[in-house]
Order: C-alpha cells, then sequence, then structure tokens
C-alpha cells in the first residue's frame, strides 16, 4: 500500500504547488512523507511537532481538500511526528474526522482514547487543559526582549490566587513566542496547584465553541462552564474583532473570573488600543492588569534559541552555522525553528552534513538577505532625503504636513524593517510614545490602499533602502 499511498500522494502535489509560492513548497510539503495508507487513514510522516503546527495552522485546509479528491472523500488524515531525532522516536496524532488539521490536537500513544471535550468535564482532574506540553519555562529561553513577560508569568504560576497582574495582557508579533509563554505559565500552575482548574483555548475556538452553544440553545451551560474556571488563557483575542455577540457573551465571563479573583491571561498581536472593532468596555478590562510586550528576539537571544533547539532535537550542528544563522534569521522565533527543520530535512535528503554552504544555500531560498541592518538613522536619511526635509525637523513638535508625514512614514519603515519596539521607535523618532507609533502606522497602511501616487512613493522609498 505505500507504493500505492506515494503514488497518489505525488498527484497531490501538483495541485498544491499551483496554490502556494515556490518557497512554501520547498520548505513545507517537499519534507512531508508518506508512511501508509490503509483503511482509508492517510499517515504522514513529519519532521517534528513545530512542523505540523505551522502546516495545520497555514495550510492545513489546503491539505485536507487536496488529498480528499485524490484519496477519495472518505480519506482521513494521520500524522507520526519525529520527536527525538538521535533515537529515532516518534508520535502519532489520532486521525482527524471532521476538522482537517487541528493545531492543538492531543498528542497521544497509538490506540489510547481520545480526552472528552472541555466543556464535558465537571471536575478539576477531568478537565483537559488543553496545553501544548511541548511549551515550557524550561525552553523558553529569557533575553531582553522577554524578560519582563516570563518574569511575571513564573509569579502568576507560582501564586495564581494572589496576582496582582490580573489580566495579564500579553501582545507581540506572530512568532514572538506569546503561545508558548501563555501555555508554559498554564503547565506550571497545573504543577503546583494540580486542583486549579486550568483551560487553555484559542480565541477561534471559543468563538466555535459559542456558536455551536447558539445553535443548540446551550449558552447558559456554555457560560456556566467558563465560570469555573480558575486559570483562563485565550490566546488571540484580536479575532473577537467585529464579534459583538460574542464579545458580549466573554464580557460577563471576564467580569465573574476577575471578580472571583480567578487570572485570566490574554494574547494578541496588537495592544488593546490598536484593537479595532473592540468594545470599550472590553478594552478597559484589558488594561486593568499588566500590559507586556513580547518583542522581537536580539542576536544573542535568536542564538541561545538556536542552541537550545538544536540540543532538544539530537542535532550537530557547528557553532558557525548556528552564528550565521542567528545573524541572518530575525523575524521571528518560528522563522528561527522553521530553519533548523529545514537544514535536519535537507541533510537527510541530501544524506550530508550540516555546513555552512547548506545554511548559506537553505537561508537564500527562505530568507531575503541583506547586506546590514536597516537603522532608524538610514530611514530618516532615506526618508527625509526623498521629501527634502531637515532631519531636525523631524524631531520637533511641527505638525506641518511635509514634516509630519516624513515623520509618519519613518515610523512606519521603523515598524515594518527593525526589531525595534514601538515604544523605542517613538522615542528615537522625535521622543514620541508608542500610542503615536501606532496611529502613524495605521495613517500611512490606510493611505496604502487608497492613494495609488503615494503608494509608488513608498515603492521607491523601499526601494532606496534596498541600495546598502
Amino acid at each position: 500500500m505505500e507504493g500505492s499511498a506515494q503514488s497518489l500522494w505525488e498527484r497531490c502535489l501538483p495541485i498544491i504547488r499551483n496554490n502556494v509560492d515556490e518557497k512554501q513548497y520547498r520548505t513545507w510539503f517537499e519534507p512531508i512523507q508518506t508512511i501508509s495508507f490503509e483503511k482509508q487513514v492517510l499517515t504522514f510522516g513529519l519532521p517534528s511537532q513545530y512542523f505540523y503546527e505551522f502546516l495545520s495552522e497555514h495550510f492545513g485546509r489546503l491539505i485536507f481538500s487536496v488529498v480528499r479528491r485524490v484519496f477519495g472523500e472518505g480519506t482521513q488524515l494521520k500524522y507520526s511526528l519525529m520527536v527525538d531525532q538521535t533515537h529515532h522516536l516518534t508520535v502519532d496524532i489520532e486521525p482527524v474526522n471532521t476538522q482537517p488539521l487541528t493545531p492543538r490536537a492531543k498528542i497521544q500513544a497509538t490506540g489510547s482514547n481520545r480526552a472528552p471535550s472541555p466543556l464535558q468535564a465537571p471536575m478539576p482532574q477531568d478537565l483537559d487543559p488543553q496545553l501544548n506540553r511541548n511549551y515550557s519555562f524550561e525552553n523558553f529561553i529569557e533575553g531582553v526582549s522577554n524578560k519582563l513577560p516570563r518574569s511575571v508569568g513564573q509569579a502568576i504560576a507560582e501564586h495564581p490566587k494572589q496576582s496582582t497582574f490580573n489580566p495579564l495582557f500579553i501582545y507581540g508579533a506572530s512568532g514572538v513566542g506569546k503561545t508558548h509563554l501563555v501555555n508554559a505559565i498554564g503547565a506550571k500552575i497545573k504543577e503546583l496547584h494540580p486542583t486549579k482548574r486550568v483551560l487553555y483555548v484559542s480565541a477561534h475556538l471559543f468563538q466555535v465553541q459559542y456558536t455551536d452553544s447558539v445553535r443548540k440553545n446551550t449558552v447558559n451551560d456554555f457560560i456556566n462552564f467558563y465560570q469555573t474556571i480558575d486559570v483562563l488563557i485565550i490566546d488571540d483575542v484580536q479575532e473577537f474583532a467585529s464579534l459583538t455577540k460574542t464579545q458580549n457573551t466573554f464580557f460577563h465571563i471576564f467580569n465573574h473570573l476577575h471578580q472571583n479573583g480567578r487570572q485570566l491571561i490574554l494574547t494578541s498581536d496588537r495592544p488593546p488600543t490598536a484593537l479595532q472593532g473592540m468594545e470599550e468596555r472590553l478594552l478597559t478590562r484589558f488594561k486593568w492588569g499588566l500590559l507586556a510586550e513580547l518583542e522581537k528576539p536580539n542576536q544573542q537571544l535568536r542564538h541561545d534559541i538556536l542552541e537550545n533547539k538544536i540540543r532538544q532535537d539530537g542535532l550537530k550542528i557547528p557553532e558557525e552555522v548556528i552564528d550565521f544563522v542567528s545573524e541572518n534569521v530575525n523575524d521571528s522565533v518560528r522563522e528561527l525553528e522553521g530553519i533548523v527543520n529545514s537544514l535536519m530535512a535537507y541533510s537527510v535528503v541530501w544524506n550530508r552534513d550540516i555546513d555552512l554552504p547548506l545554511a548559506e544555500q537553505i537561508l537564500k531560498r527562505a530568507v531575503k538577505q541583506e547586506n546590514k541592518p536597516v537603522t532608524i538613522d538610514f530611514i530618516l536619511d532615506k526618508v527625509c532625503g526623498y521629501f527634502n526635509v531637515k532631519q531636525e525637523d523631524v524631531f520637533t513638535k511641527c505638525r506641518k504636513q511635509p514634516v509630519a508625514q516624513v515623520r509618519q512614514i519613518a515610523m512606519y519603515l521603523a515598524q515594518k524593517h527593525t526589531n525595534l519596539s514601538l515604544a523605542r521607535i517613538g522615542s528615537l523618532i522625535g521622543k514620541r510614545t508608542h500610542a503615536t507609533v501606532l496611529h502613524s502606522c495605521s495613517v500611512v497602511e490606510d493611505r496604502l490602499h487608497v492613494d495609488k501616487a503615494f503608494k509608488s512613493k513608498m515603492d521607491e522609498i523601499e526601494k532606496l533602502l534596498k541600495q546598502r
């Protein structure tokens, strides 16, 4: 059956290739292995848990629909993940029936029973917290960019009932470790306080559950369940935007938990002040506790994260390769891990050692290489030169249109091309606040969508930034 599975999968690949760009195809689809196809269950082999989660989040529906088209409508999916490269240990994820690739699917040994739905678990010992056991404080490497939220998270884990940081609102760009950190907090609480009812749920799943309760006329049961939670972790709350009924229900749950001393931990890709389509009364409550930003990791932290990832995967990668990757991949922790997965996959496929030439080859495909990092000074020099505005005027309180426009564009480009926090960008460009930087970025983004002449100018400035 393996030969049949492989041949059918090879029929799927051209369809997938037509629906993704070439870099995505090489990185996320070429490493997939077909293990078996028996009793309408197709088993894929994937190199790591992270690989599975990224694939499920970004390409789950595509894979599911293409596999159903080629293998047959009744086909189910199963995944075998490599968890220990040194000893070639794998774990299986159960076949998925109703949802194509579930990112938070519970990893269990083959043949074990699926855990009950969290909404059906009345007692603490029966409630599955839905936490990812691979995420812990031990493998959440500390650095300057995450020291505050990590320290606060540990304090909450040790004393969840006494925490003054309620809610804890963690925000930051995609891939900087928000989900990892909140799962680590939840896991530590369960370790130190096993009777606590802890629940991790994505905002999307919360919305799905609420919609389902409305359809079944069980909204009261839904609310009552959530009001029994001791530590509620909601990931990606920005997805509640414009969902008025969901927000209203969550508002009542939030109030009940907060008034009864229960801990709330929330994550978002932006601070409350930048959340559009959210009710003001919710935004106010989001700011009651502590707002903690997770910034993009600096070079030293990227290096430490890589070393930890390599050690966990049982890989042997030369120090010069680690240095090279940490210096040239600076967007997110996920991208760092993706590069390590790619190094591992290419090494196995090509039967060669992981060395600097291989790393350079992979990064050339996966990461846009730059001669030197973009700095605030470099951005200001190019933008001011383009609009013929003096740099010293940008640092004043002048609000005349040419100066204000240059200031807003510089802030937008700094947010896009550097690893600096919004507060730091504002400090370096005229000692403005992070709220001013957010507003400037929003103004520029809105104008890019409606003003073709302005977009053309921005394209020309972007080209100037590449000339370094």
